[in-house]
């Protein structure tokens, strides 16, 4: 094989868009180690529960995350690259929302986190798309027949945070404690938040 014939590795293509980049003037000095500082210190699925949590708890805070959903997780410091087009689908008796990207992974990162590895497999984001209460009921979500799926794939542009449903049994939890029982995967629509495991609180 000749050199021409060669395959980059991965890293050898990152290190030429960085160049490239760079000598375009498109890189600012030092913006890559940023980012790679906020992915592992700020891009947290937990700040997802707690703007769930918030929305359990304060109804004109929910109104605005329905209506705005950048805005209002800005509202509580969730903001930042892949943040900027957040839009929340809000599970109700009779509609669960599942979220897929298939292009690529994109996730909204400021409140979900980097995407975990099995949001990028292809089989979920191919199946997913086209056999939903299969695929769910895999994954230990169960939905009684009466029950909507709706399927929405996010992109580049605009990046999606599932509301899911608050469980019974928890009137009265501070917002603390509601966020402790909500999960990454439950805000991409693949579980149900469960009181199953829980302590009662005090």
């Amino acid at each position: 094989m000749s050199d021409r014939d060669r395959v980059a590795t991965p890293v050898e293509r990152v290190e030429a868009l960085e160049r490239a980049l760079a000598d375009a003037d498109r890189l600012p000095d030092g913006a890559i180690d940023r980012l790679a500082e906020n992915a592992g210190q700020e891009f947290d699925w937990r700040n997802g529960a707690r703007v769930v949590a918030k929305a359990w708890s304060d109804p004109d805070y929910r109104a605005r995350l329905l209506v705005d959903g950048t805005k209002a997780c800005a509202e509580l410091g969730f903001e930042g690259p892949q943040g900027e087009y957040i839009v929340v689908l809000e599970n109700t008796p009779t509609l669960h929302n599942a979220v897929v990207c298939t292009q690529c992974s994109c996730t909204a990162w400021p409140v979900l986190g980097l995407p975990p590895d099995w949001y990028k497999a292809p089989a979920y984001r191919a199946r997913i798309v086209r056999a939903p209460r299969g695929v769910l009921r895999e994954m230990g979500v169960e939905l009684a027949e009466d029950v909507r799926v709706r399927i929405t794939d996010t992109t580049a542009e605009t990046r999606f945070l599932v509301l899911p449903l608050r469980p019974d049994g928890t009137e009265g939890w501070s917002e603390d404690e509601l966020a402790a029982i909500v999960t990454r995967e439950s805000m991409i629509g693949v579980a149900l938040v469960s009181l199953q495991g829980v302590a009662p609180a005090d």
